[in-house]
């Protein structure tokens, strides 16, 4: 999501006759657009906010701006620690960016209806179809950041699909934080089954994907939609977390184990030889040994493509800050983290191999 709000930033100015430049010392307007779902980028980007001081410092009529995730509905404490930044802008609000821009160089935004369009013409293409996030996990930031859900017509989201086309894209990928919850605000209500149907039916694309989905939204109806339209992949983001019920329900998923394996088993018998990617998280908080043990066992059950695994990173206000001790040790969720991460290279390379001549 952070990349596809980046290139349609990056589409909009350069409608306003900018131009990409290699390196900030080299601009005259810097945008950084952040991450804050793990400590890491946070820190990243506040590494990157303090170097720009200096490029402020080495011209004053630069203009910088900082948007996504890190910018919350309360961002005083930021504004008051980078005084260099010009304008802050949460995440999507992309014309407050390019309406500060425009009335800086005295360049008319030409703002349209709906959000510009991404810089980079190419085979791929990123289309966000829904954004924010109502579930509320416990460690999540998403929903305090992003906001809770809201879809885009179906029309809307077929238009920008049929210009990604024209523009030589022929690979579209349908993004969410929770993609399979699509369409349950709109009137008249409709699902991600609908969209994908509409979508479908673009001339000249190619393949379509979606991603990410959530287990308890991933409805027989998607699985059918996926299973029935020759351009959909057969590949398919489920995320499971962690493979302990009790530390499922700490989380808030709304599922558990058994749960989840019987929905990647709809999947599979929906669509044979389908490649199956997940998230999967370790040293979240008061984790046991055993615990972290039966989320190994799932990746072995299940044998997963692609595992995205990362360590529990506290983010102030979420559910999990206000409530439970980080009491997992740093070397500790490196070790699960490293296990994890062994457990799934060999599968993944068993996988491939059985590929071999095929």
């Amino acid at each position: 999501m952070n990349r596809s709000d980046s290139e349609r930033l990056a589409g909009g100015l350069e409608e306003m006759g900018l131009a990409l430049c290699a390196e900030p010392v080299e601009a005259d307007v810097v945008v950084l657009n952040t991450c804050v779902v793990r400590q890491a980028p946070e820190d990243a980007a506040a590494g990157l906010l303090g170097r720009l001081k200096r490029v402020k410092g080495a011209d004053p009529d630069r203009f910088i701006v900082v948007t996504g995730c890190m910018v919350g509905p309360k961002f005083g404490d930021l504004a008051r620690r980078f005084p260099q930044v010009d304008v802050w802008a949460r995440p999507g609000e992309f014309a407050a960016v390019l309406r500060a821009v425009g009335q800086r160089l005295g360049v008319d935004p030409g703002l349209g209806p709906g959000a510009p369009a991404p810089r980079l013409p190419g085979v791929r293409a990123l289309v966000p179809v829904i954004h924010g996030c109502d579930k509320f996990c416990a460690f999540c930031i998403i929903p305090y950041r992003r906001g809770t859900e809201v879809s885009r017509p179906v029309a809307e989201v077929v238009r920008e699909v049929e210009q990604a086309v024209e523009r030589g894209a022929l690979d579209v990928t349908l993004l969410g934080q929770n993609v399979d919850s699509y369409g349950h605000d709109l009137e008249p209500r409709c699902d991600l089954a609908d969209l994908l149907h509409a979508v479908h039916e673009v001339p000249g694309l190619a393949r379509l994907r979606f991603l990410t989905s959530h287990p308890n939204d991933m409805s027989a109806r998607i699985i059918r939609a996926a299973m029935d339209l020759p351009k959909v992949c057969e590949c398919v983001s489920l995320p499971f977390q962690t493979g302990d019920d009790g530390m499922l329900a700490k989380m808030r998923r709304g599922y558990t184990r058994a749960e989840y394996l019987g929905k990647v088993a709809e999947v599979r018998a929906a669509m044979p030889g389908v490649a199956v990617t997940t998230d999967v998280m370790v040293g979240l908080p008061g984790e046991t040994e055993e615990q972290f043990v039966r989320t190994v066992e799932v990746l072995e059950e299940v044998r997963f493509d692609k595992v995205h695994a990362a360590a529990y990173s506290e983010r102030p206000g979420t559910i999990a800050s206000r409530t439970m001790a980080d009491d997992v040790g740093r070397e500790e969720k490196r070790r699960r983290l490293r296990e994890l991460s062994e457990v799934q290279a060999r599968i993944g390379l068993e996988i491939n191999c059985a590929l071999t001549g095929q």
